[in-house]
């Protein structure tokens, strides 16, 4: 049982037609894991409705680490007291080059059929950003559909999952009389310091992560419902002899059908070889996947695999047991305040300028967004000032020019210099800033495990 406080509901607004919006308590647990559990699954091809009930119940019910039941926003019929629109944010913090930054995570975004093309996530887009800017969250990140969330602020500019894919006849087979030199068993309480502390030696290699200290391990591990869609199966792996050598998470169902499980996590600590530990991998993930389908009456297991992102250390040591190459999807990502963010992440970018033949550049850089910009000062390799400056009409204006919210594909590291403006021809970047921005903004990509 929760021992949450009873909340009083939050009025937040009267709408048209005796709709109201309002923050949620607790007690709407069951009332929003009903809505989600009918809106989101797609029956057709066979998707459980508990997984997201589960995850909705775990958001308002139960003790989660950095969420609480007035984060989500409804909105209710008052004739029939039934909600028919909801959203909530779910706050976390991550990292830029090392740089904290706090972001808010709008998620299960939904709308009941009967009442939609009324502007109601509009309106609660509104007040959770509007909450977003009060918990000093500089960023808001979201995952979702294609094109949707544009409309509210956003643009697809961060990499998200993506990976590859191998098939039962490429498991490596254990030859016959040896014993399995890796052991991979579920995570205790007593692994979560070496989880904790591998995990943030792996984020290093890429310029974005999501930071998690021991209470999101400990909720990861033990704090969700089982059915919850985003529960993960952690997993440590050790040597014979008990030594710790890495990690792995992975779902705790199958994907397709029941056909395919991947690993979502996998990570050895640093001067191990991979090839030596990755086998010992795979064969596991066969025996779980194998389980998994039989467990739940699904399809049986075909397919295995990576779900690391566009780059990761295991595919380069198995490249020819992972045929299959699925290309990243995106975050859509939101930056209220592109001047604040800037100032915020200076230190990295003057880092990445020390480094390069731009090594004490003093100048400005004037970006223009066609009906805004920015302008960055620069003096002996330190950004010192950026600010908002407004653009002239015409193509003539700024040094660099990125249509509508482009550059935020160039700030996240997900699209260069070269593809933005390949793609966009009215991207248009003169010549003394292209070689500065590609220092400033080279193509990255990372693979943010968001908390849920």
């Amino acid at each position: 049982m929760s021992k949450r406080p009873k909340q009083t509901k939050q009025v937040l607004r009267k709408l048209d037609d005796g709709l109201l919006m309002r923050r949620a308590t607790a007690q709407d647990g069951q009332a929003l894991a009903d809505f989600n559990g009918s809106i989101f699954p797609n029956r057709d091809e066979g998707e459980d409705p508990e997984l997201i009930r589960a995850w909705t119940l775990d958001l308002l019910t139960r003790p989660h680490p950095t969420f609480l039941p007035e984060d989500y926003i409804l909105v209710e019929d008052t004739r029939s007291g039934k909600v028919v629109s909801a959203l909530n944010l779910i706050s976390q913090t991550w990292s830029y080059e090392g740089i904290p930054f706090k972001v808010g995570r709008p998620e299960l975004v939904g709308t009941h059929p009967e009442y939609r093309e009324r502007g109601l996530i509009r309106a609660q887009f509104e007040e959770i950003h509007r909450l977003s800017a009060e918990k000093g969250q500089v960023v808001q990140a979201i995952t979702g559909i294609p094109y949707y969330y544009r409309l509210f602020g956003y643009e697809m500019a961060l990499s998200l999952g993506g990976g590859r894919l191998g098939y039962l006849p490429h498991v490596p087979r254990l030859p016959d009389g040896e014993v399995e030199p890796f052991r991979v068993r579920p995570a205790g309480e007593a692994d979560l310091a070496f989880i904790s502390e591998l995990y943030e030696i792996a984020n290093q290699r890429y310029p974005l992560s999501c930071l998690r200290d021991l209470e999101d391990w400990r909720y990861e591990l033990a704090g969700k419902l089982p059915k919850n869609v985003n529960r993960s199966e952690l997993r440590v792996i050790e040597e014979r002899d008990g030594r710790l050598v890495g990690y792995l998470a992975h779902s705790h169902f199958n994907w397709a059908q029941g056909v395919t499980l991947v690993a979502t996590a996998y990570e050895i600590i640093p001067h191990y070889p991979w090839a030596a530990v990755t086998p010992s991998v795979i064969r596991y993930l066969k025996f779980a996947g194998e389980a998994q389908a039989q467990a739940g009456g699904q399809e049986p297991f075909g397919a295995w695999g990576f779900w690391l992102g566009e780059e990761h250390p295991v595919y380069q040591v198995i490249k020819e047991r992972l045929p299959r190459v699925r290309k990243p999807y995106a975050w859509y990502m939101r930056v209220a305040d592109l001047p604040g963010f800037l100032r915020l992440v200076a230190p990295a970018l003057e880092k990445r300028l020390e480094a390069s033949t731009y090594a004490g550049h003093s100048g400005e850089l004037k970006l223009t967004f066609y009906r805004e910009g920015l302008r960055m000062v620069f003096e002996q390799g330190k950004l010192v000032l950026v600010e908002a400056w407004k653009p002239e009409p015409g193509n003539g204006s700024g040094d660099a020019a990125f249509p509508n919210l482009t550059f935020l594909q160039l700030l996240f590291g997900f699209r260069s210099i070269e593809e933005l403006d390949y793609a966009f021809p009215d991207c248009i970047i003169g010549e003394a800033a292209w070689g500065l921005l590609e220092v400033l903004f080279p193509r990255k990509p990372s693979n943010v495990w968001g908390i849920t």
